[in-house]
Order: structure tokens, then C-alpha cells, then sequence
């Protein structure tokens, strides 16, 4: 069993916020796969599916971004699960936008949701980590992650998503790298090779 839990804020002035990149994928994995409807539970929204043949949980802990690790470690008390068996999907300053990177353990790198999961779970737990950039002021950290998207940003936006929910099998087969390769290819297809002509034989007669 795998928990995938996207991490976000509660409340529809906060749905299209750069800081909820976490609640969109979850919705998207539900609505692609045909999970079964939410629930109330673990202090969140629960999601009960299949992906191939393994049961998946999708969470959206409604304790807002900053406390995380409450939602999350209840849900993983109640299943007796393991930080391997968990994927956060968080949005990451750190990354350009529209890039993805797997990880598994390590910092928190100043994002609130992430140091509460570490209080409550430890640093092992899966990433998956989703760039936003930066905002030209570093001040304007907070501002920034709470508003939306733009509409240019969504041209990356709405394509990376759906390329999540389309090869999220990988990540529940614990095929991390191979997903990542996947989401940078759907993203950023190859270029067809150019037509080389080929010289026509001069007729000598």
C-alpha cells in the first residue's frame, strides 16, 4: 500500500495557489484513475483506489501547509506504514518551474509543510518535488507561494500534471528515476532528426 499525500491549504482562495501544485496532482492521480470518492478523515480529505495492482490512499491533510505532519503521521499510525511506503508532493522554490526531481530523506529547505512532516515521521519519507522558482525578492517568499498561478505559468502547469497522473505507476512501483525520466521526456519531447536529401545521380547521357 502506498500513502501519496499532496500538500496544500483548505479553502477555494487557496486552490489555485502556487503553494497547493501538491492538492492539484492528488486530485488529477484521483480523477485519471477513477479512485473512489473523499472522505473526511486523518484530519484531511482520504481517497481510497487502485493503481495497477496496488491499493493507493491519496491525501489531502486539511491542518494547512504548516502542520502536515499531523494529518500525515495520523494516516500512517492507522495503516502501520513505513516512510517508504509515503510520497509527499510539495511544490519547491529550489527547482526551476516545471521541473521534477524524486528524492527520498534529506532537509526541509525552509518549506513549513515539509519541517512538520519531519517532526512527525522523521526525514525518510519519499519527495516529490515540484519547481516553482523563485520570486525575484527573497522577501517576497510568502506572497508569492499564496498567490496563482499566472496564466502564462499554466502552459507548464496543467501539461505537468497530467504527465504525473499518466505515469504515477512508476512511483508506486517505487521506479522513482525511471518516472522522473518519464515526466522530463512527456515535457520536453525529442526534436525529429532533420531529412538529409540525397544527391540526385546526374544523368551523364
Amino acid at each position: 500500500m502506498l500513502l501519496l499525500v499532496g500538500l496544500g491549504n483548505p479553502g477555494s482562495k487557496y486552490s489555485n495557489n502556487r503553494h497547493n501544485l501538491g492538492f492539484m496532482v492528488v486530485d488529477e492521480i484521483a480523477h485519471h484513475h477513477g479512485f473512489g470518492p473523499a472522505r473526511r478523515k486523518f484530519q484531511g480529505e482520504l481517497r481510497e483506489g487502485r493503481i495497477g495492482a496496488a491499493k493507493v490512499l491519496l491525501l489531502k491533510p486539511y491542518t494547512y501547509m504548516n502542520e502536515s505532519g499531523r494529518s500525515v503521521a495520523e494516516a500512517a499510525h492507522f495503516y502501520k506504514l513505513s516512510p517508504e511506503d509515503i510520497v509527499i508532493v510539495h511544490d519547491e522554490l529550489d527547482l526551476e518551474p516545471g521541473k521534477l526531481r524524486m528524492k527520498t530523506g534529506g532537509g526541509t529547505a525552509g518549506n513549513n509543510g515539509l519541517k512538520s512532516l519531519v517532526q512527525h515521521l522523521g526525514p525518510d519519507f519519499r519527495r516529490m518535488r515540484l519547481g516553482i522558482g523563485r520570486p525575484d525578492q527573497s522577501k517576497a517568499v510568502h506572497s508569492y507561494v499564496l498567490k496563482d498561478f499566472s496564466r502564462q505559468e499554466k502552459i507548464w502547469v496543467e501539461p505537468l500534471i497530467l504527465a504525473i497522473a499518466e505515469h504515477i505507476g512508476l512511483v508506486v512501483e517505487g521506479s522513482d528515476s525511471t518516472f522522473a525520466n518519464k515526466i522530463h521526456l512527456a515535457l520536453n519531447p525529442p526534436k525529429p532528426a532533420a531529412k538529409v536529401e540525397k544527391d540526385t545521380p546526374r544523368n551523364n547521357s
